[in-house]
């Protein structure tokens, strides 16, 4: 059962502040037990502005000198949850879902903070926050973050190579190895990544970590099937075998049925006009699953930093088998 953090901390007798950020090394004492006390403030409000969460005043105005500190900042608070995070990891020895995203923070009206970069379309400012959150497979209890990156897009040259591109370390696709630099190689930890991480770095670094992990595709790259074939020997049909292409023609494994929740929400269009609100009706989803071995090519023109070799590993498609023109939902690397 997921105790919600108020009747969790009668129990503990320590409250959520304190457990989380109470060891937190912001260069005084004071500024720490502040932090604890904000922490437990904001959690009791998590929704609304800051002046609703702090009723009173006088926090609100001592949180604001909290954030005023040069000694206060977004690392530092990170690195007291994110030990936390770790004690908990160690002593679960059990599978682990790590769940790498990024979102925008939008703070284009807020002209003093420095060191925006853009967002969106180009015409907003703000941070892009990749986040890695751990979370239980089972009970879908949220573990901690153990790792935020604030990244903001730099302007580059308008003539800038591809080849500069991929030198330039403040490339956004660098997000993805980044974020998993402070995990450690844990078999029971599963890094879960979007089609943003369907780069040949990332999955050579993954392949390395010493973790399990999960990409959906966004490439149809070019691959050898099993794990035992060298590419070499491979013969010329078998050579120009394309991952999308192989995952489709594989005989399903299993079958289950899933429950589609229903949702309502406001699309953009690719190109231009109007968001239009879009409907999903609630309905049970016949889903299948297939797999096989596979060694993924690289690329023809290197584009990161990795070792020009086929990478061993599990391609995976999940797809709703029943419907009139089925789709794939999920295409990925494990």
């Amino acid at each position: 059962m997921i105790l919600p953090p108020a009747r969790r901390n009668e129990r503990t007798k320590t409250s959520f502040g304190e457990t989380q950020f109470g060891g937190a090394q912001l260069g005084d004492a004071r500024r720490t037990k502040r932090l604890v006390k904000s922490a437990n403030i904001l959690a009791r409000h998590p929704g609304g502005t800051l002046p609703e969460k702090f009723k009173s005043p006088k926090d609100l105005k001592a949180f604001y000198r909290l954030c005023n500190c040069e000694e206060v900042t977004h690392e530092a608070i990170l690195a007291a949850h994110r030990e936390v995070a770790f004690d908990r990891l160690v002593t679960r020895k059990r599978p682990t879902l790590v769940l790498h995203d990024s979102t925008e923070l939008d703070y284009t009206g807020h002209t003093s903070i420095e060191g925006l970069g853009q967002i969106g379309n180009g015409n907003k400012k703000g941070y892009i926050a990749h986040n890695s959150l751990a979370v239980d497979p089972k009970t879908k209890e949220a573990l901690g973050l153990y790792s935020q990156l604030l990244h903001h897009r730099v302007k580059v040259r308008k003539n800038e190579t591809d080849a500069q591109r991929r030198k330039r370390k403040s490339r956004e696709s660098r997000l993805w190895v980044q974020g998993t630099e402070t995990l450690p190689n844990d078999w029971n930890l599963i890094d879960v990544c979007d089609q943003g991480a369907d780069t040949f770095e990332f999955l050579y670094h993954e392949t390395l970590s010493g973790r399990r992990f999960v990409v959906r595709s966004a490439h149809n790259r070019g691959i050898v099937l099993g794990h035992e074939t060298a590419p070499e020997d491979t013969s010329v049909e078998d050579a120009k075998k394309y991952l999308r292409d192989v995952a489709r023609a594989l005989p399903e494994l299993g079958s289950w049925t899933l429950q589609v929740t229903s949702k309502e929400e406001l699309k953009s269009p690719k190109k231009k006009g109007k968001k239009r609100k879009v409907k999903r009706i609630s309905r049970e989803a016949k889903m299948a699953v297939s797999s096989a071995r596979v060694q993924v090519k690289p690329p023809t023109t290197k584009s990161g930093d990795y070792e020009e070799t086929p990478l061993a590993m599990w391609i995976v498609r999940v797809w709703e088998s029943l419907r009139p023109k089925a789709r794939n939902v999920w295409n990925g690397f494990c």
